[in-house]
């Protein structure tokens, strides 16, 4: 545990205050897949815009980030990013945002851009079939 975790959790604590103000997002579901299996559908093909994307929740408690580069292609990432564990914004020109440090990341490949995360999105395997996006 880092000494910027420990701080803001003593403060959260002992005075109420809500992680937030420590500056590590609001993040109401887990980063990752949670409690969801293989085959677990994930999202409808229609929830994920062309050339962009959208966070979803998974498992129940889990939630990824889905982008689909194509009509046929669908990536997942886990969406926390690598530098804070900040939730990251779907793609908006052309990249994946982090909010709180300005990261940045390739909506293709989760590879980081720039800023500094020391290292890319984790991607979750995902296939499309028909018209839902499962876990693979």
């Amino acid at each position: 545990m880092d000494r910027r975790t420990l701080l803001c959790g003593l403060l959260a604590l002992t005075a109420g205050v809500p992680l937030t103000a420590c500056g590590t997002g609001t993040p109401t579901r887990r980063p990752g897949v949670g409690s969801a299996r293989a085959g677990d559908r994930v999202a409808g093909l229609a929830d994920v815009p062309v050339g962009s994307g959208a966070l979803v929740d998974v498992g129940g408690d889990g939630q990824l980030l889905l982008v689909r580069p194509s009509e046929s292609e669908v990536r997942a990432f886990n969406p926390a990013c690598p530098h804070q564990g900040t939730t990251v914004n779907p793609p908006a020109a052309g990249a994946i945002t982090c909010p709180t440090h300005r990261s940045t990341f390739d909506p293709a490949s989760g590879a980081v851009l720039s800023g500094p995360s020391p290292r890319g999105l984790a991607e979750v395997a995902v296939t499309v079939s028909g018209s839902d996006v499962l876990l693979s």
